[in-house]
C-alpha cells in the first residue's frame, strides 16, 4: 500500500525519455540500416521490446509481447522487408485490431496473411517484390494514429513513396505530426494537406539525436500538484517546443492551479489557488492523459466530461470501462459512452483505502497513484505494470515522500 506523508510537494526528478519518440527513432535507424548515437533513449519495456525485435530480424518468428507500438511499427517494417516471418503477440495483443494497417500494406503490395481471426494478430509475412508496390493508399484515420505512423516511417524508402489518403476523423493528430517532425529531423520532407499526406521517395540521413523526456509521464506529477496543498516540483528533460502532443497538459492544468515555468533543466511546477468546479475537454489529440484527468477530477470533486476517447477501448485494456469501475469503487458516479467519460460525482469520502485494479495497463496504475495524496491508503493490484513505459515510477514517487507497505 502507499500513502503520502505530506500534501506539500518538493523535489527534483529527471524523467524517463519519451517512449513514443524513442520507438520512432529506433525504427528510423533500422530503416536507414546505419547506427547513429541516440541519447536519452527510453528504458520503457515497450522500447526495449522493440529494440530486441530489431536485433532478431533473422529469426522466422518474432514476438512483440504486449507492446502495441512495437507490433504496429514492426508490421509495416517487416511488410516492407518482405521476408517469410511470423509476428506474434500476447493474448490481449491478438484481441487488438491490426487490419486497418495490414490491409493498407497489402493494398500497396505487401503479402500479409492472418493466422487467426481476420484483422487481428498474429500475422504471417510472405516474400514479395518491393518494386511492384503502388503509391496511393487509403487508410481509416479513426482507429489508431500508430497505424498511420507505421506506414509513414517506411514511406520514404518505398519505390514510389506514398500518397496516403486519410478517411474519417483523425485521432491523435499530434502523434502523426510527431512522426513527420522526427522524419524531417533525419532529412525527410513530407506534405500534409487536408486528408492527404504525401511522402516522395527519399533517404534518411544519419545524425546524433537526443530523446526528450516523456510528457505523458509528466502528467502524473501535474495531477499530484493539483491535489497538493503546495508544491515546488522540478521535472527535468522537458522542452517548451515539444513534438509530443501530451505537452498540452501545460495549458490544461492552468485551470487546476498548476503553474508551469520552463527553465534550462526542464520545468518547475508550482501550486496556485483555484476554484474550478466544472471541466470539459476533447481528448482526441491526447488520449494517453485521459485517465489521469478523470482520476484527478474525481479526487477534486470536479464535474468533468471527457470526450474523444474512441481509441481507449483498444488499448492494453478498455480504459473507459476500467476507469469507470475503479472510480465507482470509491463512491464516484460515472457515466460513459463508447467515446466519453463523465465524472458526475467525485470522491466525497476521503477517509477510505483504495485497492486499484491495474488491468495489465501501466496507465491505470500511474493515473490512480496520485490518490495517495487524498485517501488514507492506496494499494495497486500489480505495481510492476508500470515497467511498460516508466520503470522508475515508484522510485520517483518514493523520493517525493510516498511510502510503500
Amino acid at each position: 500500500m502507499m500513502t503520502l506523508k505530506t500534501k506539500k510537494l518538493q523535489g527534483e526528478i529527471t524523467l524517463n525519455g519519451s517512449k513514443s519518440i524513442s520507438n520512432r527513432i529506433l525504427m528510423i535507424q533500422a530503416i536507414l540500416g546505419e547506427e547513429f548515437p541516440i541519447l536519452g533513449l527510453s528504458n520503457a519495456k515497450d522500447t526495449t521490446t522493440l529494440k530486441g525485435l530489431l536485433s532478431k530480424l533473422h529469426e522466422p518468428i518474432l514476438d512483440a509481447g504486449e507492446a502495441g507500438t512495437a507490433y504496429r511499427f514492426m508490421t509495416a517494417y517487416l511488410a516492407w522487408k518482405g521476408n517469410n516471418q511470423v509476428l506474434m503477440g500476447t493474448k490481449r495483443m491478438c484481441e487488438r485490431p491490426i487490419g486497418v494497417l495490414a490491409d493498407a500494406l497489402n493494398g500497396l503490395g505487401a503479402q500479409i496473411h492472418y493466422l487467426g481471426k481476420k484483422g487481428y494478430p498474429p500475422l504471417q509475412m510472405k516474400t514479395h517484390e518491393i518494386d511492384g508496390w503502388k503509391q496511393r493508399v487509403c487508410m481509416g484515420a479513426d482507429v489508431s494514429s500508430q497505424f498511420i505512423s507505421a506506414l509513414l516511417l517506411i514511406a520514404p524508402v518505398l519505390p514510389k513513396g506514398i500518397e496516403l489518403i486519410l478517411e474519417g476523423k483523425v485521432i491523435s493528430r499530434p502523434y502523426i505530426q510527431m512522426t513527420l517532425n522526427l522524419m524531417e529531423e533525419f532529412g525527410i520532407l513530407a506534405l500534409w494537406h487536408n486528408d492527404m499526406i504525401k511522402v516522395p521517395p527519399q533517404k534518411y540521413q544519419p545524425k546524433s539525436f537526443r530523446v526528450e523526456a516523456d510528457w505523458s509521464a509528466a502528467s502524473y506529477y501535474y495531477s499530484l500538484v493539483a491535489l497538493s496543498d503546495s508544491a515546488q516540483l522540478q521535472l527535468n528533460g522537458l522542452q517548451e517546443k515539444s513534438v509530443q502532443g501530451d505537452a498540452v497538459i501545460v495549458d490544461i492544468m492552468k485551470q487546476f492551479g498548476v503553474k508551469t515555468t520552463f527553465n534550462k533543466k526542464g520545468i518547475l511546477l508550482t501550486k496556485e489557488p483555484t476554484e474550478i468546479t466544472h471541466f470539459k475537454y476533447d481528448c482526441s489529440d491526447c488520449p494517453d492523459i485521459a485517465q489521469t484527468l478523470a482520476v484527478m477530477c474525481a479526487a477534486l470533486e470536479v464535474n468533468a466530461l471527457l470526450t474523444g476517447l474512441e481509441t481507449l477501448t483498444i488499448k492494453e485494456t478498455d480504459r473507459i470501462h476500467a476507469v469507470k469501475v475503479e472510480l465507482e469503487k470509491l463512491g464516484c458516479e460515472i457515466e460513459t459512452t463508447a467515446n466519453s467519460l463523465w465524472v458526475k460525482k467525485g470522491i466525497t469520502n476521503k477517509n477510505q483505502a483504495a485497492r486499484v485494479g491495474t488491468y495489465d495497463d501501466h496507465r491505470m496504475a500511474m493515473a490512480f497513484a496520485p490518490l495517495a495524496l487524498v485517501l488514507n491508503q492506496v494499494k495497486m493490484e500489480d505495481k510492476q505494470v508500470v515497467n511498460k513505459s516508466y520503470p522508475k515510477f515508484w522510485d520517483d514517487f518514493n523520493y517525493l515522500g510516498l511510502t510503500n507497505y
